[in-house]
């Protein structure tokens, strides 16, 4: 892997910023053995649960405020800084007495507004790396709001974590990544650090190498990877576990890309090719206001016909002909029903606007 050196929660590293351990922390001795081997890895921050939002009752909970002690025993025989979840202010004050380096509030708990902000007061006055898992729903200004509580209680040291997105819709994936929602919010808060998280995402281990891999090329800043000393007799998400050994096998195989072209050649080509696709984002912006403009031309005509707006046998023709036109040109078909949907979706908006022309001159005249 080639590496770049940043400041991530506080610490200089090479990128990427690798989190690893177990997804609870079940015993003592399971905990200093893993650290151990992950000792013999190319790791930065050591992450264990301690308390386990488990979805059913019966699940294992975690073994509580006990197992901070198996952590710090871990960090002390490493020299590796850990980090444990926390999901309310009682975790915080546990965490903090115990003198844990890195706190990250999950997925469920980033969901609530209440919660995130019963943490942030806790932490008024604590100079301590926090880490924010998105929601479990797909909502990028919730993600944005608990950053922004965590960080009016002062913390300065803010990173995220992607662990996808719960879904009813079953998929390869655990949690579906949607990718778009994290690269709009590395458009909005390109100063925050964002940590992959391909074991919640994945839920199987299989997948982890590949996801890793779509992190790593989207210039995320680290990757969180679950591993265990004995993943298969681990009493929660093992399916997702890996040995230490296991994650020292993955990184060795991930291609980690710079940032940044020193060669000049490559830049200009690169600039090159830049400007030709802007030009053609114009031209299907241009052509799209056009398209526009026949569907407003249409929507009169349907006003003036007393015609619907919707004509679902044409919808269905226009779908089926694009995505079959967008397979010959090589495009993925989804691609093409969503792109299509949305356009679809707007030409209804104009129409709507010219059929309801009337009614709205008359509610601003009454008004």
């Amino acid at each position: 892997m080639k590496k770049e050196s940043k400041v991530i929660l506080g610490y200089k590293v090479e990128r990427p910023f690798i989190i690893s351990g177990p997804c609870g922390a079940e015993t003592e001795e399971q905990v200093i053995e893993t650290a151990l081997e992950l000792a013999k890895q190319p790791i930065h921050l050591m992450r264990a649960g301690i308390w386990k939002p488990r979805t059913r009752p019966n699940a294992f909970q975690g073994a509580g405020e006990v197992a901070l002690e198996w952590v710090k025993q871990a960090s002390k025989l490493t020299g590796i800084p850990v980090t444990v979840e926390v999901s309310n202010h009682k975790h915080v004050e546990a965490a903090l007495k115990a003198g844990i380096d890195v706190l990250w509030i999950g997925a469920r708990t980033t969901v609530n507004p209440f919660t995130v902000q019963e943490i942030a007061d806790s932490l008024h006055g604590v100079d301590i790396p926090i880490m924010i898992k998105n929601p479990v729903n797909p909502d990028l200004e919730l993600w944005i709001g608990a950053i922004e509580r965590i960080a009016k209680a002062g913390i300065k040291n803010i990173a995220v974590i992607h662990r996808g997105f719960s879904s009813y819709e079953k998929t390869i994936y655990r949690n579906r990544p949607n990718w778009e929602i994290p690269i709009e919010f590395m458009r909005r808060m390109p100063e925050i650090p964002i940590i992959c998280d391909p074991s919640h995402i994945c839920g199987k281990r299989e997948l982890l190498l590949a996801v890793s891999q779509v992190a790593m090329d989207l210039n995320y800043d680290g990757l969180m990877i679950e591993s265990h000393n004995n993943p298969d007799k681990a009493l929660s998400d093992a399916k997702q576990q890996i040995t230490p050994l296991q994650l020292g096998e993955l990184l060795g195989k991930l291609i980690c890309r710079s940032t940044s072209i020193d060669d000049i050649l490559t830049l200009r080509m690169i600039e090159g090719l830049r400007e030709k696709m802007d030009k053609i984002d114009f031209d299907i912006l241009d052509l799209i206001s056009k398209r526009m403009d026949i569907a407003k031309a249409i929507g009169q005509y349907k006003k003036e016909n007393n015609i619907t707006i919707l004509q679902a046998e044409r919808w269905d023709e226009v779908v089926q002909n694009r995505m079959l036109t967008g397979l010959e040109k090589e495009l993925d078909k989804d691609f093409v029903k969503k792109l299509f949907e949305i356009i679809h979706q707007e030409s209804i908006n104009q129409q709507t606007i010219i059929m309801n022309a009337d009614t709205n001159e008359i509610k601003s005249t009454n008004s």
